[in-house]
């Protein structure tokens, strides 16, 4: 009796340390760029495709569930965060230093809007556009195949803050003042 107890705990215990191991469907993800000697960066969590490709911006796919719809997140689970040391142009709107929020007006899918929340610190879908701080029109370009997972990029050289996924990849020009 006490070795299927023991068995038992065990069991119990492994699949409990297993569980923990597994890593997050969406795992978090930075990327940071240092412009004219200051830091930008963007925390977010990476969703992956999973075999939706086609399926995730349509009026009728997986974002179009969330209650902001066409206004997303712009990544999963906690709100995608934009911290800068400098005063930065982001598509022509002027962005202090400090922490921000982003997220993306969806509506149009070959017309995207980047929009920057003065709000800080939610989870995922809540959004209040008295916040905002303002929008900046984003370019739009065809990835050659399916990005798997949800990317940021920020180019100091070329001036861009890129979001890439799905078969999409969103564009804003990013400049230190």
């Amino acid at each position: 009796m006490k070795c299927l107890l023991a068995c038992t705990g065990l069991l119990i215990a492994s699949t409990v340390l297993s569980a923990q191991l597994k890593p997050p469907s969406s795992p978090p993800a930075t990327e940071s760029a240092t412009i004219a000697g200051k830091t930008i960066t963007i925390h977010y969590n990476s969703p992956g495709v999973k075999g939706r490709a086609g399926h995730i911006f349509s009026k009728d796919g997986l974002i179009s569930h969330d209650p902001h719809y066409p206004i997303w997140r712009a990544g999963a689970n906690a709100a995608t965060t934009l911290q800068t040391d400098a005063n930065l142009d982001l598509g022509g709107l002027s962005v202090a230093p400090g922490a921000y929020t982003l997220f993306v007006d969806i509506s149009d899918p070959d017309q995207w809007i980047l929009i920057v929340s003065k709000d800080t610190g939610e989870w995922g879908l809540k959004y209040d556009s008295t916040k905002d701080l303002g929008k900046a029109k984003m370019t739009m370009t065809k990835p050659a195949e399916t990005i798997e997972n949800l990317k940021y990029s920020i180019d100091g050289t070329a001036g861009t803050l890129t979001l890439a996924w799905e078969n999409h990849i969103a564009t804003v020009p990013i400049a230190v003042h």
